[in-house]
């Protein structure tokens, strides 16, 4: 979780700032388990689970496994104080409470005891590092932003694509439709371009970045596969990106054209400037 973490800060931060990605990966690998999901167990022998069933016993985040008088496991909320302790500050987390918390384990314990009160229901992750003070995203900011993180995406595609020897990073379909784009002679490539060249690039060259948007939106839509978007579905991406780029919150609320707290498809093309005949569910590979 560390190295991922400070590996994601490190992309996050050089992609947006200054868009040419010198590692090229999505922010979206950090470990998805560490914004809510289950948690990892190591296989074991059968003898094993029998002596002890909590050792093949998934629990969510902020819960751990304890078995009752019948030695039945169950998942309970963690102690905070048994999580270990922050080495780093980068391993601190900020809740939509506005409050630090040492690390995610000690977010999630906290939400875990928290569920079923509607302080618990509002509380999620907000972004990674301690928290502090957001500037406010002024309107032309906020149109700004879509500018550097389509060009974004398209890059980390082509890098994913440079490096996918035998790394499985892209599925075979989606290398057939980077390759265009990466063979594409009027590509832009990644560097540190001005407002006007990006919007130019993309007016000129959009369907370069047609298939990108909608990779990111499937790389996302994982927990469920619904073809919506949740608060903890982006937050492997929000987390990353919320302490380096003001906009970022913002942006995704106003994603949700309808207020209903999902981002479907067609909200999410339409933030980052797809026209509405080019929205494709198929290009969700």
């Amino acid at each position: 979780m560390k190295v991922w973490i400070f590996f994601v800060l490190l992309v996050a931060g050089h992609a947006m700032a200054a868009p040419e990605p010198e590692v090229g990966t999505n922010p979206v690998q950090v470990e998805v388990g560490d914004f809510d999901e289950a948690i990892d167990v190591e296989e074991e022998t059968v003898e094993d689970i029998v002596d002890n069933p909590c050792l093949n016993y998934h629990c969510k985040k902020g819960k751990v496994c304890e078995v009752d008088e019948g030695n039945t496991p169950m998942c309970v909320c963690q102690d905070p104080s048994t999580c270990p302790p922050a080495d780093a500050e980068f391993e601190h987390v900020c809740g939509t409470d506005n409050k630090t918390y040492d690390s995610s384990c000690h977010f999630f314990a906290t939400k875990c005891a928290l569920e079923g009160t509607k302080k618990g229901h509002k509380l999620h992750l907000d972004y990674i590092g301690p928290c502090k003070y957001i500037e406010t995203c002024l309107d032309s900011e906020l149109n700004e932003f879509p500018l550097r993180m389509r060009d974004w995406l398209k890059n980390v595609l082509v890098t994913l694509y440079e490096r996918d020897e035998d790394n499985n990073l892209l599925t075979e379909k989606q290398k057939l439709r980077v390759k265009k784009i990466y063979e594409n002679e009027k590509r832009l490539q990644a560097g540190d371009h001005s407002l006007d060249l990006l919007a130019h690039d993309f007016e000129k060259n959009y369907n370069m970045y047609i298939f990108p948007v909608h990779w990111q939106f499937g790389q996302l839509d994982q927990h469920p596969v619904d073809g919506y978007l949740t608060h903890t579905e982006l937050a492997p991406l929000r987390a990353p990106l919320i302490p380096m780029e003001h906009c970022t919150t913002r942006f995704f609320e106003e994603c949700d054209s309808d207020s209903d707290k999902y981002i479907a498809l067609e909200e999410w093309a339409s933030c980052f400037g797809l026209k509405e005949q080019d929205v494709d569910k198929d290009l969700i590979i």
